[in-house]
């Protein structure tokens, strides 16, 4: 593959705060530092407070971010910087309900079970915050799923009543579609996530392992599931695997809906990961960035429960086990800066200026099952996938970046496709001004239109962004890239 110049006449586009901002690139003979911004306004170093909301679904009310999770936990933000825990429990005094074991008694008596999974919530038409709760056994799918509703995003809920069950045993009629609950075709009631399409339509998507992800259009006037649809739609999984937290974002620049998943478990063992896949219309089929149909990833039934051979090469992964490793002479103390086990994630896309974030929860190298919710950023790349910054969101603005600032020493981690408890650790490259890649990878590498980034290693291309990014190791703002394959692998680079 040829490789244009790293400085070019030509008129190039960055995005800065989701807007095209134009500007013109001098001829070969001026300084590159005159022809893009250096970063230097980039804001003052975060103040990061942290929350511990596992499974986390965003709503945005007034000027908050809310997010609800599992155990009936919940947070709030103003910048996705610093966060306020406002619940957590599944007791009366949980402030989201008056009494939630009373409230939700039905469901919890169904799922045999005294907490609560993912929930969901979406302001609807008529102004009020619907909460789509649901309750699991956890050693079997049986599940029950409902909707609560509140004035206020905070509460408190009142119920309107289950309207999907899972988990039918002999003697307790047949499932949702009409026949015997079958574990391996059917979904388990859980992790919904709803959302409007581009025509304005009410739709859910959920389920978690059993038989795989679904969608069901729902009835924007009372919240419910339409009639006559069962189940739903069938997207991706099956007979066990291990995919589950489905979340829906759909971007009207390139018209896609954009299916975000977790792959594997979510123990820190367990080699939780994110990936995304994209459809034209809400109810599929998912397309991962390979081409392949999403609707036939599932495991095999011949191999042991949970297998994760038959579902790791599918999806577009863009996020597993890292770990920006401390070098010698680094700040600080411990291993370094990285994620295990990030994953059930929930996205926003900001229709006033066209950001976008994944929100998820994840823990950590050496802490065991601690975990906190994270925020990043993610961008578009050229081919209209998203990929996701390497640190945390810090307030920087993906903008135009100093070509001259764009060679250089930098930690590479490659996420590949594995589900695995390994941690990726960052290797050592250099990204040479001729367009040169090398050390624990080789390749080449351009810089084009203002901060989007083409990586070429192993004979695979990657393409995506450099960003200014907080680098909470070194305790300094620095230069990254985050590019995704087409064979749905990312990798990203944090200038040295």
């Amino acid at each position: 593959m040829a490789f244009r110049p790293l400085v070019a006449a030509a008129s190039a586009v960055a995005l800065t705060a989701g807007a095209l901002t134009v500007w013109t690139l001098a001829s070969d003979d001026t300084p590159a530092q005159e022809l893009v911004s250096t970063g230097s306004d980039l804001p003052d170093p975060p103040r990061f407070a942290d929350v511990t909301v596992h499974d986390p679904s965003i709503v945005e009310a007034g000027d908050e971010y809310w997010v609800f999770g599992s155990h009936l936990a919940a947070a709030k933000t103003e910048d996705f910087i610093a966060w306020e825990q406002t619940a957590e429990l599944v007791t009366p005094e949980n402030p989201l309900f008056d009494d939630v074991t009373r409230e939700l008694s039905e469901a919890l008596e169904w799922a045999e079970t005294d907490t609560l999974w993912a929930p969901d919530v979406i302001q609807l038409a008529d102004g009020r915050y619907y909460m789509y709760y649901n309750a699991c056994r956890g050693d079997s799918p049986r599940s029950a799923m409902g909707v609560a509703v509140a004035d206020s995003v905070e509460g408190p809920y009142e119920d309107l009543g289950i309207f999907l069950r899972s988990g039918h045993r002999e003697g307790e009629g047949p499932g949702e579609d009409g026949t015997p609950y079958d574990p391996l075709i059917h979904p388990n009631a859980v992790d919904p996530d709803v959302f409007h399409d581009d025509e304005g339509r009410l739709w859910m998507v959920y389920g978690s392992y059993s038989g795989g992800l679904f969608i069901l259009e729902l009835d924007e006037e009372t919240g419910m599931p339409l009639p006559d649809q069962g189940y739903g739609t069938h997207l991706t999984g099956g007979n066990h695997s291990r995919i589950e937290a489905p979340d829906l974002m759909h971007d009207p620049g390139s018209g896609y809906y954009y299916l975000f998943s977790t792959f594997g478990g979510l123990d820190a063992d367990g080699g939780y990961n994110m990936r995304v896949a994209r459809a034209e219309s809400p109810d599929g089929p998912y397309l991962d960035a390979a081409g392949n149909d999403m609707r036939e990833v599932r495991s095999d039934p011949s191999l042991p429960v949970f297998d994760d051979v038959s579902i790791e090469p599918y999806g577009a992964k863009l996020m597993g086990n890292f770990l920006f490793q401390r070098e010698p002479g680094d700040p600080g103390e411990g291993p370094g800066h990285g994620y295990v086990s990030p994953g059930h994630s929930t996205s926003h896309l900001d229709p006033d200026t066209g950001r976008m974030y994944l929100v998820f929860h994840s823990r950590f190298p050496g802490t065991g099952e601690m975990h906190q919710v994270r925020a990043h950023e993610m961008y578009m790349n050229s081919e209209g996938w998203p990929v996701v910054a390497p640190y945390r969101f810090a307030g920087a603005e993906a903008g135009p970046v100093d070509v001259a600032d764009a060679a250089g020493e930098y930690r590479l981690i490659d996420h590949g496709k594995a589900i695995s408890a390994d941690v990726n650790e960052a290797v050592s490259v250099e990204l040479t001004d001729d367009g040169r890649i090398s050390g624990g990878a080789e390749g080449e590498w351009r810089f084009y239109d203002g901060n989007r980034a083409e990586i070429t290693v192993g004979g695979e291309t990657y393409d995506g962004v450099f960003t200014h990014q907080w680098d909470p190791t070194l305790e300094s703002w620095v230069l990254t890239f985050s590019v995704l394959s087409e064979a749905g692998v990312s990798l990203w680079g944090s200038r040295v």
